[in-house]
Formats: structure tokens, sequence, C-alpha cells
């Protein structure tokens, strides 16, 4: 039996590319569509466009993850091993696990002829949006032989927004996410590794459902779609790249200007979202500490109460490659704690 996306119920999850009537473009890591069912059947229609490293599906059926590698291009049908239930009945999350070096559309399912959708759950009341890189993103974070060490030679097969500390973070806060994060990603245009040489910043970024130059010009996104309690930006490691100015000389023109274009993302947010709670922080990954000295000073000078800066107990200082699952989860442990201590409107309704 052929399941069409626009089914009322399967429980989609991120920021999502609807532009299509039943072509639903994933773009963002953390992104996904759940449904329970009967039967013992289950495949997957997708399409691939490929734009970097291989490109993997996540996918949790009955508990137990999976990765599928993707086509690099095109369409193609993915077929799920489902191990027989006592109830005949199964949960799966299908999942983007990488960021934009691909994106995914969802073309549709097929179950048992025999079987039927069941309801999902209600939608978690909490809601947190992430604007980060790469470790927000959950890159290279399967490759656990490597905590504290550089990374190991891959092509995308390590990494997986299920162990980001973000989506950590939201499992810990039962919360839905929207993980606005892109590898490589600085605040500004033409700075950070991401499409150099003419890199895209998150300032491009932030208000799109595409933003790779790759598969076209930007979507924007409609906002009013999603309004998380808690916003989360974890932006300043790919800043320093081709020029670690702010570790040079933090009172610089080039240092000033940064935290200028800082205030203005902030104010934006906050423009966007009220009454969110909007908490400034960097990661783990090894950086100067005089980026985090530049956020705290931006954050202060805001003087808005609902906009806050962690600093992690090993900020900066926690592994000089990506964060792996042991890593992850110390960061959203300390998040997770920290988020829970603030004055959140809507939080428990």
């Amino acid at each position: 039996m052929r399941i069409e996306p626009d089914n009322k119920k399967l429980q989609y999850c991120g920021r999502i590319d609807w532009s299509i009537p039943n072509e639903p473009v994933f773009v963002y890591p953390c992104t996904s569509v759940g449904m329970k069912f009967t039967g013992n059947v289950l495949k997957i229609r997708i399409k691939n466009k490929n734009a970097y490293w291989d490109n993997f599906l996540g996918c949790i059926i009955d508990g137990k993850q999976m990765s599928l590698l993707l086509p690099k291009e095109g369409a193609a049908i993915l077929d799920i091993p489902i191990e027989k239930t006592m109830t005949g009945e199964h949960e799966v999350l299908f999942f983007k696990r990488q960021d934009s070096c691909h994106e995914l559309t969802v073309l549709g399912f097929e179950i048992d002829d025999g079987g039927r959708l069941l309801d999902m759950p209600t939608k978690l009341k909490r809601k947190i949006e992430v604007y980060g890189d790469s470790v927000s993103a959950g890159e290279v974070s399967e490759a656990v032989d490597y905590v504290g060490k550089e990374d190991p030679e891959h092509n995308g097969e390590y990494s997986n927004s299920w162990y980001s500390y973000a989506w950590m973070t939201a499992r810990k806060l039962n919360a839905q996410i929207h993980d606005i994060a892109q590898g490589g990603v600085a605040l500004m245009d033409k700075t950070g590794w991401f499409y150099e040489p003419e890199a895209v910043g998150m300032e491009t970024a932030w208000d799109t459902t595409h933003y790779n130059p790759v598969f076209g010009s930007p979507v924007k996104w409609d906002f009013s779609e999603y309004i998380p309690q808690v916003v989360i930006v974890a932006i300043g490691q790919n800043d320093s790249h081709p020029q670690d100015y702010m570790k040079e000389d933090c009172d610089g023109e080039k240092a000033v200007h940064w935290r200028e274009r800082y205030g203005v993302f902030l104010g934006k947010l906050k423009n966007q979202y009220p009454d969110a709670q909007i908490v400034c922080c960097t990661t783990l990954l090894q950086h100067d500490e005089n980026w985090d000295r530049s956020i705290g000073q931006v954050v202060q000078e805001m003087k808005d109460p609902r906009i806050t800066q962690y600093i992690f107990k090993r900020n900066g200082k926690g592994t000089p490659g990506h964060l792996r699952i042991p890593e992850a989860q110390e960061m959203a442990d300390e998040l997770a704690a920290y988020i829970e201590t603030l004055e959140i409107e809507g939080w428990d309704e």
C-alpha cells in the first residue's frame, strides 16, 4: 500500500520546503518524518541531490538505528529491514543525518497491502531552534575512536545529526527541534568554509529553506510555521577563517565590525521571536577565547534579560576535532541544565 507524503498520520519536524505539493524537501540536519504502521513491509521513496560527500539517510525502526546510503543523484526506493513484532505494530523515524551537502526529497512510502497507519503521539509542545555550524549538525560525531583527537579521513559516513549536541539537548528537554546548522558556516558572507571561495554566511542562510547555491537561489522560510520558545545561537567558530582577527586584535576594526554584525543578527532573531529565550554560545571545539569574550560583550550591551550567554566548562578547549558522541553528550547535559534554569514563556503549558 502506498502512503503519500502529505498523509495526515505522518509526523514531520524541521524546516521543510513544501513548495511542490507532495514532494517535501529536507535540507537541514535533524529534519524528520515519523510514522506508526502495521505489517512487515516498509519502503521509502526518495530523490537525492548531491553537492559533496556521500549522503546517508538516518532511520530508527522499532528503536534500532541504521544508516541508509543514498544515490548521488536521482530517485530510489529504499527497502527497510523489519523484525516481526508480537503486535505487528512498528514505529519508524526517518531523518536527515547531514547538512546541505545534499538535499533530500521524500516521494512517499510503501507498507503491506493489508497494513495500516496508526496515530502518532501528539507533537511535543516545547520547541527549540539552533543556529550553528558543523558541531550543531553532528558532523563526524560517530567517529568515536577519535574522541579528543583530530578528525579521521571521511566522506560523510560519520556525520549524524541524531548525535549532535543540538538534538541531544532537544531530547533531554523533551522538545521539538529545528536545526539551522551548516558545516563550515560563519556569521558573515565571505568568511568561514562553507561554499568557498564565495562563502555563504549565516546572515544569508538563517531565514531560508534553501541556501546552498549549488541547488539554486535561496528560498525564504515562513517563520509563522514554527515559533520556538528557546533559540540557541552557536556561531563564532568558523569566523576565524581565513583570518583570526579576533585572536590578533580583539579591539581592532574587523573585530568591532563582527560584534556589530553579531548584534544585528541577534536583533533579527529577537524581532522574529520576541518572547523567546536566546542563548548564545560556542562549543568545546578549540578556538580562541576572544570570540566568547566578544559574544559576551554584545550580549551585555544588548541589556535584554531574554538574551544570555552560556560558556561550557571545557569551552573552546575540549577537542581539536569535531565533537564525538560523548563530547556532544557533555555539551547537551550542560546546555539543557542551563536552559531549565531560565524563565521560558510557554515552556510548560
